[in-house]
């Protein structure tokens, strides 16, 4: 049995005493509203917090914070008062009419944030940024969150409803372990039973592909820092050529590995470029001195436009190693290895620290 983690011991014994005042209100609540039942009370107030707030991407650190959004919200979704006035008005002109009723609203919305404040505490992806796809074409995978079958549309898409519950550190090995990989078109997932299967597949199936041995080595590097980790589930992944245009067939570009922190959603890119490949010109004989410099300069333009592109489109700027940098590779991965180990920051409300500093 694991050891209890007394901040959230403290945490859960300030929602049960929020839970026995709301019960000790609930009876004058009721008689002055007309309200029939504690759940039809609860629904009026709970039922719309999506309304009033954008759960999906604010990040909420306290409960004083959670309810200046709500009522915020509130009062912007009100219409006027009168024969027209919409559901929000009418449910505040009750709560307006009853003083427990506004009490009980009050403390009903700080017990909310504690019983959600994992979920609401942390940064979460975007929305439109919860999916990404990875793999060379004709081989591509899509990293969802909460994936699930659509069946109309025959493809994969994330249950929207759920990102913000997700049980893992996202972006890292616990999230491919929970999610899985998913090929477009096909409703069987690839799932992964445990840390070492995942990364056999990163390194004999993903990488693999890739004609490149510095890529290669670098995941050669990943497996073993993985394998040597404390909590190899916490572990950021490493992603393998993030695909521009996501699952499109004829994208432009990809990037040689990328890296997203969990806890800030920061992403950073790492581009191995040798001259091998990204700046040797080939079948030059015949051609003037003009027309050579003519050539690097369209390649170098080229490689430019695919690191912008992808900061003003995924907002990941990206490192370039040229072949000084590539010929000490475990130097590469060093700086990675800051990426890989981010520190999750969220500070954890402590109720005993509170109530007893003083005593």
């Amino acid at each position: 049995m694991g050891k209890r983690d007394p901040i959230k011991t403290a945490r859960n014994r300030k929602i049960k005493e929020m839970k026995d005042q709301l019960r000790v209100l609930l009876p004058k609540v009721l008689a002055e509203t007309g309200i029939q039942s504690e759940s039809s009370l609860n629904a009026l107030i709970g039922g719309k917090a999506a309304d009033f707030i954008d759960l999906h991407h604010e990040v909420i650190v306290s409960a004083d914070a959670y309810v200046n959004l709500y009522l915020r919200g509130f009062k912007a979704s009100l219409s006027p008062p009168g024969p027209f006035a919409n559901n929000h008005r009418r449910n505040y002109e009750i709560l307006k009419a009853s003083p427990a009723a506004q009490e009980y609203c009050l403390v009903f919305l700080r017990r909310a944030f504690l019983k959600h404040y994992d979920e609401l505490a942390r940064v979460r992806p975007h929305l439109d940024e919860s999916q990404i796809w990875i793999g060379q074409n004709n081989a591509d995978y899509g990293l969802l969150i909460t994936p699930r079958w659509n069946k109309v549309r025959k493809d994969w898409e994330n249950d929207r409803s759920e990102i913000r519950h997700f049980p893992r550190d996202y972006w890292t090995i616990g999230h491919v372990l929970e999610s899985g990989l998913v090929v477009s078109g096909d409703p069987d997932k690839v799932e992964f039973r445990d840390v070492d299967q995942y990364l056999t597949f990163f390194k004999n199936v993903l990488v693999r592909a890739s004609a490149s041995p510095h890529e290669k080595e670098i995941a050669k590097r990943y497996v073993d820092f993985v394998k040597a980790a404390a909590e190899p589930e916490r572990i950021p992944l490493l992603i393998p050529e993030f695909r521009y245009d996501g699952k499109d067939a004829k994208h432009r570009y990809r990037l040689d590995f990328t890296i997203i922190d969990p806890y800030t959603m920061q992403k950073v890119g790492y581009e191995l470029s040798p001259w091998s490949t990204h700046g040797y010109l080939s079948k030059i004989k015949g051609l003037t001195q003009a027309k050579i410099n003519e050539m690097a300069k369209d390649n170098f333009e080229k490689e430019m436009e695919k690191h912008r592109s992808f900061f003003k489109k995924h907002d990941i700027y990206s490192l370039i190693y040229t072949d000084k940098q590539l010929a000490a590779i475990d130097t590469v991965f060093d700086d990675m290895k800051r990426y890989l180990s981010p520190i999750d920051k969220m500070v954890q409300l402590d109720f005993d620290l509170m109530e007893s500093f003083f005593k």
